[in-house]
């Protein structure tokens, strides 16, 4: 089984940046579908940030396009998410999620089969 491994989390003020790294301890399949979700208090998860094993294809939610960047190190099985120009509502805890995938783009509606445990990003005004 799949295990992943977030971290990276923590405080930080408005315009500030983070950067998160997901470790995927094993991982059996050849290609896949990875990214970010994030859940804050009283509001449903949404996907942040998804990227394709083939092509390494990136798909971004509306809200973090031009200030959180998705990228992979194939080699070392780790996923990271640099956010940069943060602002309080981006204040969530911030989930890895992967599935077995061999298409060409991704999408937040597919159901993925991993999750991590999650670290927390608190950004204050």
């Amino acid at each position: 089984e799949v295990q992943l491994l977030e971290s990276g989390g923590g405080v930080v003020q408005a315009g500030g940046s983070l950067s998160l790294s997901c470790v995927a301890s094993v991982w059996y399949h050849k290609s896949y579908c990875m990214g970010w979700f994030r859940h804050a208090p009283g509001k449903e998860r949404e996907g942040v940030a998804v990227i394709t094993f083939i092509g390494s294809t990136s798909h971004y939610a509306d809200s973090v396009k031009g200030r959180f960047t998705i990228s992979q190190d194939v080699a070392k099985n780790t996923l990271y998410l640099q956010m940069d120009s943060l602002k309080p509502e981006d204040t969530a805890m911030y989930y890895c999620a992967a599935k077995s995938w061999f298409g060409t783009t991704c999408s937040f509606e597919y159901n993925y089969d991993f999750f991590g445990q999650g670290t927390q990003v608190t950004v204050s005004s």
